[in-house]
């Protein structure tokens, strides 16, 4: 069974950086896209960044040039670097992926949340 697992959130003083992890478990036969959403009270949720295979990471405005996503293979992990934190970026982070598993159909997958808050 595909498993997604994050971990890293926490709190942080405004200005401050934080790193989400999220790692990947279970017999994948493709990964098509991986991605970070985050979720405040009251509103949808959003994407941030979206990595595709083979491509460069995609990111919103409100987060460009400050967050920076990466993918380690080998490790099958994905990271969201975060830095230059504000307030309005406390929110509950998701990593997401869409996966074929092996002998499975293609699906969207969802890490556990993981609360950031930005506070002085």
């Amino acid at each position: 069974q595909v498993q997604l697992v994050g971990s890293g959130g926490g709190s942080v003083q405004p200005g401050g950086s934080l790193t989400l992890s999220c790692v990947t478990s279970g017999d994948i036969s493709r990964v098509h896209a991986m991605a970070w959403y985050r979720q405040t009270p009251g509103k949808q949720r959003e994407l941030i960044a979206r990595i595709t295979p083979g491509r460069m990471p995609t990111y919103e405005d409100f987060v460009k040039g400050r967050f920076t996503m990466s993918r380690d293979i080998d490790k099958n992990a994905m990271y969201l670097h975060m830095n230059t934190l504000t307030p309005e970026d406390a929110a509950v982070y998701y990593c997401y992926a869409e996966i074929s598993p092996a002998g499975g159909r293609r699906g969207d997958y969802w890490g556990q949340g993981l609360q950031v808050i930005v506070s002085s």
